[in-house]
């Protein structure tokens, strides 16, 4: 009984430990060259009975983000630093409970290699907010791009 179980067990768990707000590059990579042009994906799903509403991207420092995919049913806005490059996205919209949304930007990397923290603020219909910004690095740990 407990061995037939164990794959039905498993499969009900892996969505929970694997499910959070991730930034990879187009292709799902978790890196990159300096200096390279890319197309990143932020994919958020919604893990509550309740639907994310906002979802709020920082840029890394050195990150010049170029231009965004038009995602249907959200309203994009930026924040911009002094000297024009963005420093902040707003995505607002619906994601409803067991869905998810993927968000295409085009940056550009910067030029020395290290590596990438990207902090995503995900706001509930609730009011509540996830914030995948290492505060938490175990349960909403931040997504991150190695640049070489």
């Amino acid at each position: 009984m407990i061995r037939r179980s164990l794959p039905l067990l498993l499969a009900l768990l892996l969505p929970v430990a694997a499910a959070h707000a991730t930034v990879r590059t187009e292709s799902g990579l978790t890196e990159s060259a300096a200096g390279k042009s890319e197309t990143y994906r932020l994919n958020v799903p919604t893990e509550k009975n309740v639907s994310t509403t906002q979802i709020r991207l920082v840029v890394p420092a050195g990150v010049t983000l170029t231009r965004f995919q038009v995602t249907p049913g959200f309203v994009r806005s930026v924040r911009l630093n002094d000297a024009g490059l963005v420093t902040e996205v707003v995505w607002r919209g619906r994601v409803g409970p067991q869905e998810y949304a993927r968000f295409f930007f085009q940056a550009r990397n910067p030029d020395q290699p290290g590596t990438l923290v990207w902090k995503v603020y995900q706001t509930y219909a609730d009011g509540s907010v996830v914030a995948w910004d290492d505060t938490d690095a175990e349960q909403a740990p931040a997504s991150r791009t190695t640049v070489k």
